[in-house]
């Protein structure tokens, strides 16, 4: 054998190029790699800033508050307690979407607030109001920044809603 030659005849420098690994390869693992978390990126941006229509969003409400199959039988204490608070549900939903597209956003959110807190209500009818009321508030958060007393008048007094129950 030579010197420098393998058994089967090829060179050291060739052997030792063979073992080198290749940074073509790695290159193009790692821009595979950043290019789908900038797609799974610009996927979840879009998803997360899907706007919330306020008012599709108490229709919503409505509808499932309407649905009367959905209405579990209310206990003893959850009957005296809707006795006196007034309308059934579904109107009271439709009376806030009324003030919500008259301006009245504080009278809105109130009554949004009133009916949240009301114990009768299907899982169903409170994921429906809880994301009505979630709209409501985006949209008067947006308002406020610019400027709408209204708005800010109808923060405020959900705010002090939220803090008198506890």
């Amino acid at each position: 054998m030579l010197p420098g030659k393998t058994a089967c005849g090829a060179t050291q420098v060739h052997r030792m190029v063979a073992e080198i690994p290749r940074p073509e390869a790695s290159n193009r693992m790692r821009r595979h790699y950043m290019t789908c978390a900038f797609l799974v990126t610009v996927a979840l941006a879009l998803a997360a800033c899907r706007k919330q229509d306020p008012v599709g969003e108490l229709e919503k409400a409505a509808a499932a508050m309407g649905n009367a199959a959905e209405t579990p039988p209310p206990t003893d204490a959850a009957a005296d307690s809707t006795a006196t608070a007034g309308p059934p549900p579904a109107q009271q939903v439709k009376q806030a979407m009324d003030d919500y597209k008259a301006g009245k956003m504080e009278d809105a959110v109130t009554r949004l607030q009133l009916l949240r807190n009301m114990p009768a209500l299907s899982p169903e009818q409170r994921m429906a109001l809880q994301d009505s009321l979630a709209a409501v508030m985006t949209e008067l958060y947006s308002l406020a920044e610019k400027g709408d007393a209204r708005a800010v008048a109808a923060i405020a007094s959900y705010e002090k809603m939220q803090t008198g129950r506890r």
